[in-house]
């Protein structure tokens, strides 16, 4: 097996390590939490469908289970930031309802708190994506 399956392999693997700790999470209402351990990680620099697929997985699930919208920014850190916008314009492009209306809910308040800036690093990084 080459090197390269094998970083593939590995990072799967830790997506589904990750996905049980969500699933955890998410269990003692702790959806803040999951959605930061989602976004924590996140294989940006991979260009294996595979891997991105899965952890959008895990990040949809943290995502679709916020209610508090406002209260998620006084408990998420902005180191990841970017990232979340990256992520809810993968759901944005999905098409879903129930994942869209989410997604722009969050994504209103994340323009607020992050500013404009957090949606011109996201749209013109082509190296980092999700």
């Amino acid at each position: 097996m080459a090197a390269a399956e094998e970083n593939i392999e590995a990072m799967i693997l830790r997506i589904e390590h990750k996905s049980k700790k969500i699933e955890n999470l998410l269990k003692q209402s702790k959806p803040v939490e999951a959605l930061q351990k989602a976004l924590e990680g996140s294989p940006t620099n991979t260009r294996d469908q595979r891997c991105k697929s899965a952890n959008w997985i895990v990040v949809h699930r943290a995502m679709m289970a916020i209610r508090d919208v406002d209260g998620m920014f006084s408990s998420l850190d902005p180191e990841y930031y970017d990232i979340l916008m990256k992520y809810l314009y993968r759901g944005l492009a999905t098409g879903d309802r129930p994942t869209c209306d989410q997604c722009l809910r969050i994504h209103e308040k994340l323009t607020e708190k992050a500013g404009l800036g957090c949606i011109l690093r996201s749209l013109a990084e082509t190296v980092n994506t999700v």
